[in-house]
């Protein structure tokens, strides 16, 4: 996920908190107990960056109220937050990161596993990310699936382990299964598969998204829904299958089929809302943002299934002391209950949904989590409303959509030779 900006949903893509001064009192929650109320005496301040799907101004206001820690957090894309990640490791305390991009980072020895025995939510830690398994016979998707680098051996190891340990490489905070958005008013028939988007009656009112690990992801649905390729694993391509993939997407380039590449949230919004774009790739708040004007959008389920992410927060090697306990505190927090609520509501999935069930009433946990009805309008964090009594969860429920993930975004081991094929086409 990506970019900036505050839509008027409520749904914060770019919150930079500059917010030096000390905490100010002591501010234990009212509803949520069990953190001492020390941090707001010491003025702990944690930094944190990553993208903006989960950078979001009102998680830090509640941080600060609950813990009296000071959140400065800043927002960016998938891959300069890798990039930062690596190269800058003392200019942040909290890695906000998606797993694929852990898989670049982590063996560079900028962060530091995470004490399991230390997170007091661990249990409630959904099985995706700890086995890779929704159920117990759950097929594991392709790509980088986030158990698969979500460990280590030891406290001093950079290696990840294949089987669950005590040691985490992050604590899985939030996910989505992702599927092209389209225009039903303007398609004009019914979409089932990732091929449509090729069709040459959408010519020129098509967009994928420009972010190369995950654009390539995308794409490999489409390969493979079209019967151009079938992928022995969409997450780790072949060079071969790399220049086969770009090389038909430079042709449907060159064919007029793409309107655009998009990078930011707000783009594909604006892209979606203008009707400029009828059918494309989205993510699920994208969505509900162009519901909120007026506009006929929908997240499609498509039967080839879902392309799946998810992010966690990551501790910088640098801490310690009692900025290391804070940062404890506040992933625990993260993962009590409220923050989860606050996803759950936008579209994403909590990775503690016993937790975030708390949070929520009957009706949103229905609407959201299972798939049933509304029974009364559903609202946005912000209380604006999302959806009217009688609406159904784009896809179903959780078990439905995150049940039919096809593969996780992911790193290559011919990375840079995709980033560098992937560029080609982009200024093709």
């Amino acid at each position: 996920m990506t970019d900036t900006q505050k839509n008027k949903k409520g749904l914060s893509r770019r919150a930079a908190l500059k917010t030096g001064a000390a905490a100010v009192g002591a501010a234990a929650s009212s509803v949520i107990t069990g953190f001492p109320a020390i941090w707001a005496q010491t003025a702990i301040t944690l930094r944190q960056f990553g993208t903006g799907v989960s950078n979001l101004n009102a998680i830090a206001e509640k941080c600060k109220a609950d813990l009296g820690i000071t959140l400065e957090m800043t927002a960016t894309d998938s891959d300069a937050a890798a990039q930062r990640a690596v190269t800058q490791p003392d200019s942040y305390d909290i890695a906000d990161i998606e797993y694929w991009i852990a898989k670049k980072v982590f063996p560079a020895g900028v962060m530091q596993p995470m004490d399991v025995k230390k997170l007091k939510y661990f249990d409630k830690i959904v099985p995706l990310f700890v086995t890779g398994k929704l159920t117990p016979d759950s097929v594991i998707a392709q790509g980088t699936a986030p158990h698969t680098v979500g460990f280590v051996e030891a406290q001093d190891s950079k290696t990840f382990a294949k089987e669950p340990t005590g040691w985490m490489t992050m604590v899985p905070t939030i996910y989505n299964a992702d599927t092209l958005g389209i225009r039903p008013d303007l398609v004009g028939r019914d979409i089932t598969t990732w091929a449509d988007i090729m069709d040459p009656a959408f010519k020129g009112k098509t967009s994928i998204l420009n972010i190369p690990s995950i654009g390539i992801m995308d794409a490999a649905m489409i390969m493979e829904a079209t019967g151009n390729i079938k992928y022995a694993d969409k997450g780790n391509m072949t060079k071969e299958e790399i220049d086969k993939t770009i090389d038909f997407l430079i042709k449907a380039k060159q064919g007029g089929q793409f309107r655009a590449f998009w990078k930011s949230f707000d783009e594909s919004v604006n892209l979606m809302a203008s009707g400029e774009v009828i059918i494309q790739s989205m993510w699920s708040p994208a969505v509900a943002a162009v519901r909120s004007k007026g506009i006929p959008c929908k997240y499609q389920p498509l039967k080839e299934g879902y392309r799946a992410w998810g992010g966690g927060l990551g501790l910088a090697a640098h801490l310690e002391g009692a900025k290391l306990d804070a940062a404890y505190e506040y992933i625990n927090w993260y993962l009590s209950g409220w923050v989860g609520a606050y996803l759950n509501r936008q579209g994403y999935y909590s990775a503690a949904m016993d937790t975030a069930r708390k949070f929520m009433s009957e009706d949103e946990w229905g609407f959201w989590v299972e798939g049933k009805p509304a029974k009364g309008d559903i609202l946005s964090p912000d209380g604006k409303v999302m959806e009217k009594a009688g609406a159904v969860r784009d896809g179903g429920s959780f078990e439905e959509r995150m049940g039919k993930v096809a593969c996780w975004n992911s790193v290559m081991d011919e990375d840079r030779y995709m980033v560098k094929r992937w560029n080609e086409f982009i200024a093709a």
